[in-house]
């Protein structure tokens, strides 16, 4: 992302922030003149140890210098989770945690490995996609092609996570709180997004998702950030019936950043028998 555009998702992102925190839970009291939820930005600064100008000029985007030590205050008074940090140290100081290289850009398709494929296939009783950085559908199982789709009739440059839970009614009727079951995996893609501050390619996406859906950016807007959320997610199969899957987001290490999703089936309901007869039947959620 170009370096304007680096310190306005700062800026959103620390007003966001800030509207999260209850007064009380930080001592402050809420009196009868508070008329915005959330904290104000001068108790932000007082509790990070800052000067309230200084804080100010930070949230409102301005390119101020700012440092490690600073960060982290601010880090802790808006008490970020460990990949907020990681988010709000990347927009801030303009460097992503991962090697990534200004122009670099993945490959048009991508091979997953024997290794990941076997997964794949021992996994059948558990819905299971592996995405590139940019949400890119690269590889998934018989299960989740009886879940969700198949995959295999969409064309390749088409295929991407993201776009296609907006684009595809299938995912719209099959999740019972469809936002819930987006909010997973915008949550994963801003984590992307701060880590890959370099690669111009996440906001031409943002902006053409914008553009296309307009409860994207409400929805863009809301999310946490978040590399492995673990949710619970219950679909309504128009074959199956109830569903209930726990969701377990898992970081696959190498050349390229992979992540497998996996639903795992709840123990405690009759989804793996409902899963198992979709198989045996080869019913596809579609169909």
């Amino acid at each position: 992302m170009n370096h304007q555009t680096r310190l306005q998702a700062l800026s959103t992102f620390l007003k966001a922030q800030r509207m999260k925190i209850v007064p009380q839970s930080v001592g402050i009291p809420t009196g009868t003149r508070r008329r915005t939820p959330g904290l104000r930005r001068e108790e932000v600064a007082q509790l990070a140890g800052v000067s309230h100008t200084w804080y100010t000029w930070l949230e409102q985007g301005r390119d101020i210098k700012v440092s490690t030590s600073v960060l982290d205050a601010v880090s802790s008074a808006l008490q970020l989770t460990p990949d907020e940090r990681k988010y709000l140290f990347a927009l801030a100081l303009e460097a992503g945690t991962s090697i990534h290289h200004p122009g670099e850009s993945l490959p048009e398709t991508t091979e997953i490995s024997p290794s990941l494929r076997r997964i794949l296939y021992e996994l059948r009783s558990c819905p299971t996609i592996i995405s590139d950085r940019h949400c890119q559908i690269v590889g998934w199982n018989e299960a989740a092609s009886h879940v969700f789709m198949d995959f295999e009739q969409i064309p390749y440059d088409e295929r991407n996570m993201i776009s296609l839970l907006f684009m595809r009614k299938e995912f719209r009727r099959l999740a019972v709180n469809w936002e819930h079951f987006v909010s997973g995996f915008l949550a994963i893609f801003r984590a992307y997004y701060g880590q890959y501050v370099e690669d111009e390619w996440y906001q031409k996406f943002l902006t053409r998702m914008k553009e296309l859906h307009p409860d994207f950016s409400r929805l863009w807007e809301q999310s946490a950030v978040s590399a492995s959320p673990e949710v619970v997610i219950e679909f309504r199969h128009a074959k199956a019936g109830k569903m209930l899957f726990h969701l377990t987001s898992l970081q696959v290490h190498g050349s390229i950043d992979l992540r497998c999703s996996i639903y795992t089936p709840a123990s405690d309901s009759t989804t793996e028998t409902k899963l198992k007869q979709l198989m045996d039947k080869g019913i596809s959620s579609s169909n």
